[in-house]
């Protein structure tokens, strides 16, 4: 698998190493994907993908994503975003240009539960995941062995009322000497404090075994079984202070019955989550989400 991992890697970064990325929101009105492409074309740049969406053709947000070739984008990339300022400031624009030969660094935070964590191991491993896993952090030892065979380094940071602020501050530490993009919490059963949140805003990916806004907060699969429900969901969204109310990426179901007792709900919910999540982290890596208050643009 290491082998798959390391070829595909390789002929991915040699496919797309003049691949880059632009997303932007503004305010809608005539003229923005016009003076975007002029843009694009006067740097010998040629889009291979287009996305766009307005809330109200009169006076909405617009939101587009658009993807390019542009050769020897590494050299020419510093006067092109120079060059995109101008036109970010006349139309009260946000706008972000990726390069995909530069991966994403990803760090994972686990608890106890392994099947999110494995999940993405093995999508990362088999080279379906175009990204760096620099490190995985845990407030548990026990996930050290499957993490560490992989040659990533597993920091363990105990975690309670007593020391979070210590604790989170070690973890900031260890995200910032690794460079780290943006952060998973593959089941990770820590609530984050909003200073954590605050650094790393609208890139810290969480997993929530229920679908929402449905039973929030803890033991939705027990919750779930009182009501009596017919489906059971799992929803992956960025992080907010208010707990599992930020912006949803994306959520999956199930259909269950009566029959199903607690632990039936669970074993059925972990591999809606393990899904669920591997696409949020997919569509992250790909550029492919918008944050539009609490909600998400996904093209």
């Amino acid at each position: 698998m290491l082998h798959t991992k390391q070829t595909n890697l390789e002929s991915f970064l040699h496919q797309y190493k003049d691949r880059a990325r632009l997303l932007i929101t503004c305010n809608d009105q005539p003229g923005i994907v016009a003076k975007i492409s002029k843009v694009l074309y006067e740097h010998g740049a040629n889009i291979v993908q287009s996305d766009q969406y307005s809330t109200d053709p009169s006076g909405g947000t617009f939101f587009m994503r658009v993807e390019f070739e542009l050769p020897d984008i590494g050299r020419k990339k510093g006067e092109l975003e120079k060059d995109f300022e101008p036109i970010g400031k006349e139309l009260q624009m946000k706008w972000q240009f990726s390069y995909m030969n530069q991966l994403k660094r990803m760090a994972i935070f686990v608890s106890k539960q392994d099947h999110c964590l494995l999940d993405l191991l093995w999508r990362y491993q088999s080279g379906d995941f175009f990204c760096e896993i620099p490190l995985v952090i845990s407030n548990h030892p026990d996930l050290r062995e499957p993490v560490e065979s992989l040659g990533i380094p597993y920091y363990y940071i105990p975690v309670n009322k007593d020391n979070k602020p210590e604790a989170e501050m070690q973890q900031l530490e260890l995200l910032k000497k690794y460079n780290i993009d943006f952060v998973v919490l593959a089941r990770y059963m820590q609530i984050l404090s909003p200073d954590f949140i605050k650094h790393y805003r609208h890139r810290i990916i969480n997993i929530h075994h229920s679908f929402l806004p449905a039973f929030v907060g803890a033991r939705p699969y027990e919750r779930a079984y009182e009501r009596g429900v017919k489906i059971i969901g799992a929803t992956s969204h960025y992080v907010t202070e208010d707990l599992d109310e930020g912006p949803i990426i994306e959520q999956g179901v199930k259909e269950v019955s009566h029959r199903y007792n607690v632990e039936d709900l669970k074993r059925v919910g972990r591999t809606i989550e393990r899904d669920v999540l591997a696409r949020a982290v997919q569509l992250h890596l790909e550029d492919r989400i918008i944050v539009h208050g609490n909600k998400t643009i996904v093209f």
